[in-house]
């Protein structure tokens, strides 16, 4: 095994007790969101270009906002250090310690039902003068926005929650809101806010959900974060998969224990549109692609990585494979690839001419090849009401206008409706993580006929937009897809596609 570390940069608080109160609220950056995904991605970026620069003016107070507190309390346990390793294989590993992340909060609901923990530290970490970005992972569902339409949700409970108390609120879009208000109220300028989710046009939505809450509650604090808030957009790049015990029985066989560990893959790319006005940490000499207009590079990942991963997801799941390595070892699964990308994807791209979009989908199989990782296909499979349409249906879009094939998506979309029952094809149970569960289990209890429960599914407005659910051509692929996919199992329907 070949293993590389490194250890983290002195902070400004390595002196300081390990209490809230004992440390500076000028961090520089907050973000939302403390998952896997930020620790092995943005915290990793900032970790190298501390340990370069010895620039320690960029610290992050990071927040979960609604689950995570047991991760928050091991954090502070550990003074919010925490290992990252990245695996070029199963023998090439880098172990890197970070130290950037100054302080760890939880605003969501305790184990006593009651809210806002660390709400009030949040607030004004977000307030402080020297806080100048605040970045979030929160998910897709974390703005709160129909994924089809793109408007925010306002009769959902949470949002419903921030609307009647503003000073008190629970989402990410919320938090935003309240403290835009008071950086207003204050005379300060406002930070910039920069989306680091899987969504297209991510800075764009995130602004417009910020401030479709905001005009419900103040339409002149709406118009000043209009006129005064940057909202860049970003793509990200690294697979983080979720922590098993076999990681961390691995990295103990290295002499690593840390219970609060990343595992991930070594290849990372972020590329971000060069707008903060309250200026922002030298990226770029860490290898950010600091752009005009990221929208290129954001709908390519996200059509053929995203888009990729779907469909393992969906398919290898219901065939009772685990992991994205085990599917893409399979040569069926390959080729479904190789067509989806090159076939239906590429001709909806328009990049610029530096880029090789049949490099690019190379590199993503040689990725997903990756022995090390255990990226498991049902975590990958989450909140796919919220996903699939920036990953496929608007690929699907542009190839039905276009007359180019929509067989992949098609089948892709089939075996997401028969993953929404809960079951393999095999009849193994498993829960349906999604915020549609509950609707998808009542639309697979009343239709038992094929072709009811697709329409069924194509009328769902949130999901589907409306020019594909009117398309009945492609609706009849989809439901041929079905029925291949429940009556003659996987391999009959990755068969059945044209090669």
């Amino acid at each position: 095994m070949e293993i590389t570390r490194f250890s983290a940069a002195p902070t400004a608080t390595d002196a300081a007790p390990s209490t809230h109160q004992a440390i500076s609220a000028d961090m520089g950056i907050v973000h939302l969101g403390l998952g896997a995904f930020h620790r092995a991605h943005q915290a990793v970026y900032l970790e190298r270009y501390r340990s370069r620069t010895g620039d320690l003016s960029w610290g992050v107070s990071a927040a979960n906002l609604r689950r995570g507190v047991s991760l928050v309390d091991r954090l502070n346990d550990a003074k919010d250090r925490y290992h990252v390793a990245e695996y070029q294989n199963s023998e090439t590993v880098t172990l890197r310690e970070v130290g950037v992340i100054e302080e760890a909060l939880f605003t969501g609901q305790g184990s006593d039902h009651a809210w806002g923990r660390d709400l009030d530290i949040l607030l004004a970490r977000l307030s402080a003068p020297n806080t100048r970005i605040v970045t979030l992972t929160v998910t897709e569902k974390g703005y709160f926005l129909n994924p089809s339409s793109g408007e925010l949700l306002q009769n959902d409970p949470m949002i419903q929650a921030d609307i009647n108390h503003p000073s008190f609120p629970r989402t990410a879009p919320g938090i935003l809101v309240e403290a835009l208000k008071r950086r207003r109220a204050a005379g300060l300028n406002a930070f910039t806010v920069l989306c680091c989710d899987n969504m297209p046009n991510n800075g764009r939505r995130t602004r417009h959900a910020v401030i479709q809450l905001a005009c419900i509650q103040d339409a002149a604090l709406a118009d000043w974060i209009a006129h005064h808030v940057a909202f860049p957009s970003s793509m990200v790049d690294r697979i983080v998969p979720a922590m098993t015990d076999q990681d961390f029985a691995a990295l103990k066989r290295l002499g690593l224990d840390d219970p609060n560990a990343v595992v991930c893959e070594t290849f990372s790319q972020w590329v971000v549109e060069d707008d903060f006005p309250m200026g922002r940490p030298s990226w770029e000499v860490e290898g950010v692609t600091m752009v005009s207009d990221v929208a290129p590079f954001e709908t390519m990942k996200l059509r053929m990585l995203n888009g990729s991963h779907s469909l393992l997801a969906y398919l290898g799941a219901l065939a009772d494979i685990d992991t994205v390595f085990d599917a893409v070892s399979r040569e069926p699964f390959r080729r479904l690839l190789r067509r989806y990308m090159g076939y239906e994807v590429t001709p909806t791209l328009v990049m610029p001419d530096e880029v090789d979009l049949n490099a690019y989908a190379a590199s993503l199989l040689a990725r997903f090849a990756n022995d090390s990782l255990r990226h498991r296909l049902h975590q990958i499979a989450m909140d796919g009401s919220q996903k699939l349409p920036q990953r496929w249906l608007q690929v699907a879009e542009a190839n039905l206008a276009s007359g180019h094939s929509t067989a992949c998506v098609a089948l892709g979309l089939a075996g997401w409706i028969r993953y929404t029952a809960g079951t393999t094809l095999s009849g193994q149970m498993f829960k349906v993580d999604d915020p549609l569960s509950e609707t998808f289990a009542s639309i697979h209890q009343a239709n038992k006929d094929d072709g009811a429960l697709i329409d069924a599914f194509f009328a769902l407005e949130a999901v589907v937009p409306r020019s594909i659910a009117q398309h009945q051509g492609f609706k009849h692929q989809v439901c041929d897809a079905y029925r291949t996919l429940t009556e003659h199992g996987i391999e009959q329907a990755l068969a059945n596609l044209e090669w």
